[in-house]
Protein backbone atom coordinates (compact mmCIF):
# COMPACT_ATOMS: atom_id res chain seq x y z
CA UNK A 1 0.00 0.00 0.00
CA UNK A 2 1.10 3.60 -1.22
CA UNK A 3 -0.08 7.05 -0.60
CA UNK A 4 -1.34 7.02 -4.06
CA UNK A 5 -3.68 4.07 -4.26
CA UNK A 6 -5.63 4.76 -0.10
CA UNK A 7 -7.66 7.78 1.06
CA UNK A 8 -5.69 9.75 3.42
CA UNK A 9 -7.30 12.04 5.98
CA UNK A 10 -5.48 14.90 7.99
CA UNK A 11 -7.57 15.53 11.44
CA UNK A 12 -7.15 18.57 13.70
CA UNK A 13 -9.60 19.51 16.67
CA UNK A 14 -11.53 22.26 16.32
CA UNK A 15 -14.19 24.47 17.73
CA UNK A 16 -16.76 22.65 15.80
CA UNK A 17 -15.88 19.09 16.26
CA UNK A 18 -13.12 17.47 13.81
CA UNK A 19 -11.43 19.47 10.53
CA UNK A 20 -10.15 16.94 8.44
CA UNK A 21 -8.20 17.70 5.10
CA UNK A 22 -8.52 14.53 3.36
CA UNK A 23 -7.13 13.40 -0.47
CA UNK A 24 -8.60 10.29 -2.45
CA UNK A 25 -6.44 8.24 -4.95
CA UNK A 26 -6.20 10.32 -8.42
CA UNK A 27 -8.05 13.90 -6.22
CA UNK A 28 -7.17 16.71 -5.40
CA UNK A 29 -7.36 17.65 -1.46
CA UNK A 30 -10.09 18.83 0.37
CA UNK A 31 -11.46 19.87 3.30
CA UNK A 32 -14.18 20.08 5.97
CA UNK A 33 -15.44 19.83 8.99
CA UNK A 34 -17.20 17.28 11.52
CA UNK A 35 -19.25 17.33 14.37
CA UNK A 36 -18.01 13.70 16.00
CA UNK A 37 -15.21 11.76 15.25
CA UNK A 38 -17.22 9.23 14.16
CA UNK A 39 -19.14 10.72 11.99
CA UNK A 40 -15.56 11.65 10.12
CA UNK A 41 -14.51 7.65 9.90
CA UNK A 42 -17.92 7.38 8.60
CA UNK A 43 -17.40 9.69 5.81
CA UNK A 44 -14.26 7.94 4.85
CA UNK A 45 -13.29 4.31 2.75
CA UNK A 46 -12.99 1.92 5.02
CA UNK A 47 -9.34 1.23 4.25
CA UNK A 48 -8.20 5.23 5.25
CA UNK A 49 -5.13 6.21 6.74
CA UNK A 50 -6.04 8.94 9.30
CA UNK A 51 -3.08 11.11 10.98
CA UNK A 52 -4.46 13.34 13.70
CA UNK A 53 -3.43 15.86 15.87
CA UNK A 54 -4.64 14.22 19.38
CA UNK A 55 -3.09 12.10 21.94
CA UNK A 56 -3.88 8.42 21.60
CA UNK A 57 -3.08 6.22 24.41
CA UNK A 58 -3.36 6.99 28.08
CA UNK A 59 -1.02 5.62 30.64
CA UNK A 60 -2.44 4.31 33.62
CA UNK A 61 0.36 6.47 36.00
CA UNK A 62 1.96 9.78 33.93
CA UNK A 63 5.87 10.12 34.54
CA UNK A 64 7.77 13.56 34.14
CA UNK A 65 7.00 15.39 31.04
CA UNK A 66 3.61 13.05 30.37
CA UNK A 67 4.04 9.71 28.70
CA UNK A 68 7.05 9.42 26.46
CA UNK A 69 5.82 10.58 23.29
CA UNK A 70 6.03 13.80 24.70
CA UNK A 71 9.43 13.76 26.31
CA UNK A 72 10.80 12.22 23.40
CA UNK A 73 9.74 14.74 20.61
CA UNK A 74 9.84 17.88 22.78
CA UNK A 75 14.21 18.30 22.18
CA UNK A 76 13.28 17.97 18.37
CA UNK A 77 11.36 21.24 18.73
CA UNK A 78 13.49 23.98 20.49
CA UNK A 79 11.05 27.17 20.65
CA UNK A 80 8.44 25.44 19.50
CA UNK A 81 8.49 22.38 22.55
CA UNK A 82 5.63 24.47 24.96
CA UNK A 83 3.64 23.31 21.74
CA UNK A 84 3.25 19.57 23.29
CA UNK A 85 0.98 19.24 26.33
CA UNK A 86 2.02 16.72 28.87
CA UNK A 87 -0.80 14.05 28.99
CA UNK A 88 -1.91 12.73 32.29
CA UNK A 89 -3.47 9.43 33.75
CA UNK A 90 -6.84 7.53 31.97
CA UNK A 91 -8.15 8.28 35.39
CA UNK A 92 -7.53 11.94 35.62
CA UNK A 93 -8.91 12.25 31.87
CA UNK A 94 -12.09 9.68 33.17
CA UNK A 95 -11.77 11.47 36.26
CA UNK A 96 -15.12 14.00 35.33
CA UNK A 97 -17.08 12.95 31.93
CA UNK A 98 -20.16 15.77 32.68
CA UNK A 99 -20.77 18.55 29.86
CA UNK A 100 -20.29 21.78 32.08
CA UNK A 101 -23.30 24.60 31.47
CA UNK A 102 -21.64 27.23 33.52
CA UNK A 103 -17.41 28.36 33.86
CA UNK A 104 -17.82 27.40 37.21
CA UNK A 105 -18.42 24.06 36.79
CA UNK A 106 -15.70 23.62 33.98
CA UNK A 107 -13.14 25.20 36.61
CA UNK A 108 -14.18 22.88 39.48
CA UNK A 109 -14.03 20.07 36.80
CA UNK A 110 -10.31 20.98 36.21
CA UNK A 111 -9.74 21.05 39.83
CA UNK A 112 -10.78 17.57 40.10
CA UNK A 113 -8.67 15.80 37.43
CA UNK A 114 -5.96 18.07 38.67
CA UNK A 115 -6.18 16.47 42.05
CA UNK A 116 -6.52 12.74 40.50
CA UNK A 117 -3.55 13.42 37.79
CA UNK A 118 -1.29 14.48 40.97
CA UNK A 119 -2.36 11.66 42.62
CA UNK A 120 -1.49 9.34 39.59
CA UNK A 121 2.12 10.86 38.50
CA UNK A 122 5.40 11.52 39.95
CA UNK A 123 6.76 14.22 40.28
CA UNK A 124 3.00 14.58 41.32
CA UNK A 125 1.71 17.20 38.49
CA UNK A 126 -1.65 18.93 38.26
CA UNK A 127 -3.64 19.39 34.16
CA UNK A 128 -2.96 23.04 32.46
CA UNK A 129 -5.80 24.74 30.92
CA UNK A 130 -4.94 23.67 27.76
CA UNK A 131 -4.52 20.14 28.14
CA UNK A 132 -8.09 19.87 30.01
CA UNK A 133 -9.56 22.24 27.57
CA UNK A 134 -9.44 18.73 24.74
CA UNK A 135 -9.98 16.46 26.89
CA UNK A 136 -13.58 15.23 25.84
CA UNK A 137 -11.46 14.86 22.50
CA UNK A 138 -9.05 12.53 23.42
CA UNK A 139 -12.05 10.48 25.26
CA UNK A 140 -13.62 10.66 21.90
CA UNK A 141 -11.23 8.57 19.82
CA UNK A 142 -10.13 6.81 23.54
CA UNK A 143 -13.60 5.18 23.16
CA UNK A 144 -13.77 4.69 19.66
CA UNK A 145 -10.22 2.63 19.75
CA UNK A 146 -11.27 0.78 22.93
CA UNK A 147 -14.74 -0.13 20.97
CA UNK A 148 -12.95 -0.61 17.28
CA UNK A 149 -9.87 -2.23 17.65
CA UNK A 150 -9.82 -2.55 14.00
CA UNK A 151 -9.07 1.45 13.73
CA UNK A 152 -5.87 1.04 15.79
CA UNK A 153 -3.69 0.36 12.13
CA UNK A 154 -5.43 2.93 10.49
CA UNK A 155 -5.74 6.25 13.52
CA UNK A 156 -2.64 7.28 14.60
CA UNK A 157 -1.31 10.33 16.17
CA UNK A 158 1.00 13.05 14.90
CA UNK A 159 1.43 16.54 15.90
CA UNK A 160 1.86 19.24 13.92
CA UNK A 161 4.62 21.02 14.71
CA UNK A 162 6.33 17.49 15.00
CA UNK A 163 4.85 17.25 11.63
CA UNK A 164 6.37 20.22 10.37
CA UNK A 165 9.75 19.60 11.68
CA UNK A 166 10.07 16.50 10.21
CA UNK A 167 8.89 17.69 6.75
CA UNK A 168 11.16 20.53 7.14
CA UNK A 169 14.55 17.80 7.46
CA UNK A 170 14.37 17.96 11.13
CA UNK A 171 14.64 21.68 11.21
CA UNK A 172 12.09 23.16 13.75
CA UNK A 173 9.88 25.80 12.61
CA UNK A 174 11.16 29.35 13.01
CA UNK A 175 8.64 31.48 13.65
CA UNK A 176 5.33 30.77 15.95
CA UNK A 177 1.60 30.55 14.07
CA UNK A 178 0.47 32.54 17.24
CA UNK A 179 1.68 35.23 19.70
CA UNK A 180 -0.42 36.09 22.75
CA UNK A 181 -3.27 33.85 21.40
CA UNK A 182 -3.56 35.29 17.80
CA UNK A 183 -2.39 34.21 14.16
CA UNK A 184 0.92 34.90 13.37
CA UNK A 185 1.04 35.82 9.65
CA UNK A 186 4.58 35.08 9.09
CA UNK A 187 4.75 31.86 10.84
CA UNK A 188 2.07 30.26 8.78
CA UNK A 189 3.29 31.67 6.03
CA UNK A 190 6.25 29.59 6.47
CA UNK A 191 4.53 26.53 6.77
CA UNK A 192 2.44 27.40 4.16
CA UNK A 193 5.67 27.77 2.29
CA UNK A 194 7.13 24.27 3.90
CA UNK A 195 3.36 22.53 2.99
CA UNK A 196 3.90 23.62 -1.39
CA UNK A 197 7.20 22.22 -1.09
CA UNK A 198 5.19 19.14 0.08
CA UNK A 199 2.76 19.00 -2.90
CA UNK A 200 -0.05 21.68 -1.30
CA UNK A 201 -1.55 24.44 -4.04
CA UNK A 202 -1.07 27.80 -2.33
CA UNK A 203 -4.68 28.54 -3.56
CA UNK A 204 -5.83 25.81 -1.51
CA UNK A 205 -3.62 26.40 1.79
CA UNK A 206 -5.00 30.37 1.22
CA UNK A 207 -8.69 29.45 1.17
CA UNK A 208 -10.75 30.35 4.44
CA UNK A 209 -11.54 27.74 6.87
CA UNK A 210 -14.75 26.13 7.10
CA UNK A 211 -17.16 27.39 9.52
CA UNK A 212 -16.16 26.23 12.88
CA UNK A 213 -12.48 26.11 12.54
CA UNK A 214 -9.46 28.43 12.98
CA UNK A 215 -6.82 29.33 9.72
CA UNK A 216 -4.06 27.54 12.29
CA UNK A 217 -6.71 24.52 12.16
CA UNK A 218 -6.66 24.32 8.54
CA UNK A 219 -3.02 24.01 8.34
CA UNK A 220 -2.64 21.45 10.81
CA UNK A 221 -4.56 19.12 9.64
CA UNK A 222 -2.88 19.95 5.84
CA UNK A 223 0.06 18.78 7.70
CA UNK A 224 -1.71 15.97 9.41
CA UNK A 225 -2.45 14.65 5.35
CA UNK A 226 1.24 14.89 4.75
CA UNK A 227 2.06 12.34 7.63
CA UNK A 228 -1.01 9.86 6.99
CA UNK A 229 0.84 9.91 3.48
CA UNK A 230 4.30 9.13 5.21
CA UNK A 231 2.38 6.01 7.09
CA UNK A 232 1.03 4.56 3.76
CA UNK A 233 3.94 4.40 2.51
CA UNK A 234 6.14 3.45 5.66
CA UNK A 235 8.30 6.40 5.66
CA UNK A 236 6.88 7.79 9.21
CA UNK A 237 8.93 7.49 12.66
CA UNK A 238 7.43 6.57 15.94
CA UNK A 239 8.56 8.27 18.96
CA UNK A 240 8.87 6.24 21.01
CA UNK A 241 10.00 3.05 18.16
CA UNK A 242 8.70 0.47 18.82
CA UNK A 243 5.42 2.44 20.34
CA UNK A 244 4.53 0.60 23.77
CA UNK A 245 0.99 -0.27 24.19
CA UNK A 246 -1.66 1.07 27.21
CA UNK A 247 -3.75 -1.32 28.87
CA UNK A 248 -5.97 -1.79 26.10
CA UNK A 249 -3.28 -2.38 23.74
CA UNK A 250 -3.43 1.10 22.19
CA UNK A 251 -0.15 2.01 20.89
CA UNK A 252 1.32 4.98 22.18
CA UNK A 253 3.52 6.90 19.73
CA UNK A 254 3.21 10.34 18.05
CA UNK A 255 3.96 9.40 13.91
CA UNK A 256 5.70 11.90 11.72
Amino acid sequence: MTSSDVALAGVDGCKAGWIAVRRDPGSAPCVDVFASFAALLAALPPDAIIAVDMPIGLPEFSQKGGRGPEALVRPLLGQRQSSVFSIPSRAALYADTDDFTTIEAWYAAHRRASAVAKATSDPPRGVSIQAFGIFSKIREIDALLIERPELRGRVHESHPEVAFCRLNGDQAMRLPKKIKGSVNPAGMDERKALLCRHGYVRLFLDQAPPRGAAADDFLDAAAMMLIAGRLANGEAKSFPNPPPSDRFGIPVAIWA
